[in-house]
């Protein structure tokens, strides 16, 4: 049996009849950056996280800029960000001109660690970034009172988090602006690249709006500095029809994240993603842990299983912040998931059949060692 990472192709086989028009209408209209599409979709995702604004753009990375450079993050501030995410969580300081500042994961929620926020402010610090990694909302009770405080922003990443809930509110509005991706691998995902920023601040949203499209609400006046941040109208389009799926399917990881738990439990060195009494888990990846992660990743290849690694090289060990001086040891929690953790297939269509060959496959792979 042949069981990839993540299968688009039969998510879209499944919505095509309504996928198809869609797109085929932004063709006949020609309305192929913003339009209609957009704004109909801004809406509806809007409601869908019961915040106030959505703002569509051009990718997660830009929303991550937008959020931070919108709020006035610029040259020589801080911006705290998790040592374990994906990379543009920091480009987000960077096209800023502002220096990403690094913090340990907690090691049950794998999300920053509020106890270790506090230690790494310093007069230069503006915003603190809580990537709700995987599909977990971080502790945003304990940050939120650390960024009162000190009088910083704290500005969501939920590349990964879709109808994700803290304490029974959707994430993309527990901060004073977030960020989310639509890449094609995400829960909702595009058919291209896209992203928006989220805020219940009025005038905030005016200024994505303004920033994402050259400095303007009118064509030719450009009040502010802008980028072209917008998203195509395609993209709009594809969006709008897979939103009334997204809950539909977020239960569905769910339920695979639960078949899984009770398959693998107790089986070999293996530790479990925990889901925290907080959280409402979306299981955008479903990650394991192991010592022996390579071993068992050849093996479920050789058995016709796609997993993944996320992250295997944590934030202050990538070479392009080398100039920050870290080493490895700095931020051992990140570590050693860089080392330990594999991303099991997941996605809504992985039937009860596929779950049990994977599982299987692992529980052989222990018993021959």
């Amino acid at each position: 049996m042949n069981i990839p990472f993540l299968d688009l192709k039969n998510q879209y086989q499944a919505i095509k009849h309504e996928i198809n028009p869609a797109i085929q209408e932004i063709l006949d209209n020609a309305s192929f950056v913003l339009g209609k599409s957009v704004s109909n979709f801004e809406a509806q995702f809007a409601a869908a996280h019961t915040v106030k604004h959505c703002i569509c753009v051009s990718s997660g990375t830009d929303g991550n800029h937008l959020a931070l450079w919108a709020l006035g993050v610029g040259v020589g501030d801080e911006v705290i960000v998790p040592a374990d995410t994906f990379v543009a969580t920091a480009w987000g300081a960077t096209l800023c001109g502002a220096k990403p500042i690094f913090v340990d994961c907690d090691p049950e929620s794998y999300n920053i660690d509020p106890k270790k926020v506090e230690a790494a402010i310093t007069p230069r610090t503006k915003a603190i970034v809580a990537v709700h990694l995987y599909g977990q909302a971080a502790d945003m009770d304990g940050l939120q009172k650390i960024a009162k405080a000190h009088n910083l922003h704290l500005v969501e990443d939920c590349a990964q988090s879709h109808l994700a809930e803290y304490k029974g509110k959707k994430t993309g509005g527990l901060g004073i602006a977030a960020s989310f991706s639509f890449y094609p691998g995400k829960n909702l995902g595009a058919y291209g690249e896209g992203g928006a920023v989220t805020t219940n601040d009025d005038r905030l949203a005016t200024t994505f709006r303004m920033m994402r499209d050259h400095g303007t609400l009118q064509k030719y006046d450009h009040e502010i500095f802008g980028h072209n941040y917008r998203m195509e109208g395609i993209q709009g389009a594809v969006l709008g029809v897979k939103l009334k799926y997204l809950h539909e399917w977020t239960e569905q990881r769910r339920r695979v994240a639960r078949r899984y738990g009770e398959l693998l439990r107790g089986v070999g060195d293996i530790v479990l993603p925990k889901e925290m009494p907080y959280a409402k888990h979306v299981y955008h990846l479903y990650v394991i842990q192991t010592s022996k992660r390579a071993e068992l990743q050849k093996y479920l290849a050789d058995k016709g299983i796609g997993t993944g690694l996320h992250y295997p090289i944590p934030l202050h060990l990538q070479k392009c912040f080398a100039s920050m001086g870290h080493r490895e040891g700095d931020f051992p929690v990140s570590e050693r998931l860089s080392k330990q953790c594999l991303s099991l297939p997941m996605f809504a269509e992985l039937t009860d059949q596929q779950i049990e060959y994977v599982t299987d496959c692992i529980r052989d792979f222990f018993r021959l060692k």
